[in-house]
């Protein structure tokens, strides 16, 4: 991140470990004023390691900032139970809430900063809260400022910065505690690419020298892929999928999960290229690349065949330490090799004819 220093000495001070977080087939029932019921969360049990980052996807009305709100208690579960380092927080007293929340840092989508304070005032704001001196709230504030890079806008007011840098105070207030979780609710959103990047390097700059959860609520896929160990997929309140980002992006298991997928990663042609590609001779074949697939070994048969390979679409990326992708190839020549080439691959890898 642009100005990015190393975390300062007063938030590294106390370190202290991430939080875990048990899920433990949690519900959440809302009920409207005609008593209809909308089960916003439904049935979810997973488990968030001391400092993971959890990515929390899926498209709007699928529970994730119920989820969210579960977890630092605005909202109560219906049913189950909700562990915070051991103590579930279901049906806790708002006063045994309000301790468990010093713990928790929260990043919003709007920033959420008091327009009538600058941006030093916003940070200094949860220390004065906590009964923290004046010399060590002034000291803190400056060196958070420093840390996201905003060393010289402590006196500027929300108004007078930009979206990017209104959501570093945040993250820089959001740190002022010293919190052992930090929850993001689709906190880049409302920023540019090159912003949301730089937001997102800040998160994980964080995580690694703090070793603070986060638990990331987002509805962009490229969020998770640039961040997240691990990834939670939403759909009508339920996680349908939910693994390591690798296992994830490299073999979904629902329909929701792969279209998010595709998103991130465009290695297979739409439908407007595959009827481009169609339009010339030979078969079409999409074939998912891993370390395993046995491509080409079932490509060199292929040639030796008289079969012409030629690659016309794809994209390998590579997460936690893995290589995948998808690759797109037409090949001419004997019906049979191809086949053949066909069959071989179907034994290693997914592979797939694109037909009209």
């Amino acid at each position: 991140m642009k100005g990015l220093r190393l975390v300062p000495e007063s938030v590294t001070s106390h370190p202290r470990n991430g939080t875990l977080i048990e899920f433990r087939d949690v519900s959440k029932v809302f009920t409207n004023s005609r008593k209809t019921e909308t089960r916003a969360v439904d049935g979810v049990s997973l488990t968030v390691n001391p400092g993971e980052i959890l990515g929390v996807i899926g498209y709007s009305g699928a529970g994730k900032s119920t989820l969210v709100r579960l977890i630092n208690g605005l909202d109560t579960a219906t049913s189950g139970q909700l562990l915070l380092d051991g103590t579930d927080v279901v049906g806790l007293p708002e006063a045994k809430l309000r301790s468990i929340r010093t713990s928790i840092g929260m990043i919003f989508q709007q920033f959420n900063l008091f327009r009538s304070r600058t941006a030093a005032g916003n940070i200094e704001y949860p220390l004065k809260l906590s009964g923290m001196g004046k010399a060590e709230r002034k000291k803190r504030v400056a060196e958070l400022l420093d840390f996201v890079g905003l060393g010289d806008k402590g006196g500027n007011y929300p108004e007078q910065l930009s979206g990017g840098q209104k959501q570093r105070v945040g993250i820089a207030r959001a740190l002022a505690t010293n919190p052992s979780l930090l929850l993001a609710d689709e906190a880049t959103s409302a920023l540019d690419p090159e912003t949301t990047q730089d937001v997102l390097s800040l998160l994980r700059e964080i995580n690694r020298n703090l070793g603070i959860t986060i638990v990331v609520i987002t509805h962009e896929m490229e969020v998770v892929r640039s961040i997240a160990d691990k990834v939670a997929v939403m759909e009508s309140g339920r996680v349908v999928e939910y693994g390591s980002v690798y296992e994830v992006f490299s073999h979904p298991q629902t329909p929701v999960a792969a279209k998010f997928v595709s998103t991130a990663l465009r290695n297979t042609p739409d439908n407007v290229e595959a009827e481009d590609l169609l339009a010339h001779d030979g078969r079409l074949f999409t074939i998912n690349l891993t370390e395993n697939s046995g491509f080409f070994g079932a490509a060199a048969q292929a040639r030796d065949n008289g079969v012409s390979i030629n690659i016309v679409h794809g994209g390998v990326t590579t997460l936690q330490q893995h290589s995948f992708g998808k690759m797109t190839v037409r090949l001419n020549g004997p019906t049979e090799a191809i086949n053949n080439f066909r069959d071989a691959l179907d034994h290693t890898t997914d592979i797939q004819e694109i037909t009209r």
